[in-house]
């Protein structure tokens, strides 16, 4: 196994992850090295969706898109150590979530830094710590599990 990282473009985001607009929400992955961790950018827009009633005249983003962001990241750095990806039939679904706090509104403008480690494997579950900064600043933190199901398509 490489401790190479690698990037990962939208259109082999697209590949890898069945989510399509507007719950795509990974822009881009800056690096990731299978079995170990990823950093992945999500570029939030005052066009998103959400914006538009969430709160209007202060609009933050929703913190279940935040930590479902989060959880994409987890997604992909599963895939890519396993190379399974959504149309092979089978793929990664998350099945925990664990210990999430959120430490400051993330609206228009900001640029979010996602990153996930694994922390490990047993019996087919993955376990990962995740974070999503801000221009350096934590916004939130999180532990995800996820698991991958055969012939989801």
């Amino acid at each position: 196994m490489s401790e190479t990282p690698i990037q990962i473009d939208i259109r082999e985001i697209l590949d890898i992850l069945p989510h399509r607009y507007p719950f795509l929400l990974i822009d881009r992955v800056i690096e990731c090295i299978p079995f170990k961790s990823i950093k992945a950018i999500k570029n939030v827009t005052f066009n998103e969706p959400f914006f538009g009633g969430h709160f209007p005249g202060k609009p933050i983003m929703p913190g279940v898109l935040l930590l479902e962001a989060m959880a994409q990241a987890t997604g992909l750095l599963a895939s890519k150590s396993t190379e399974v990806h959504h149309d092979s039939g089978s793929m990664y679904y998350l099945v925990g979530v664990d210990k999430a706090r959120f430490k400051r509104p993330v609206g228009p403008g900001d640029q979010l830094l996602l990153t996930a480690h694994l922390r490990r494997t047993l019996r087919g579950i993955f376990k990962f710590e995740t974070t999503a900064h801000v221009d350096g600043e934590l916004v939130a933190v999180a532990d995800f599990m996820t698991t991958r199901i055969e012939n989801a398509a």
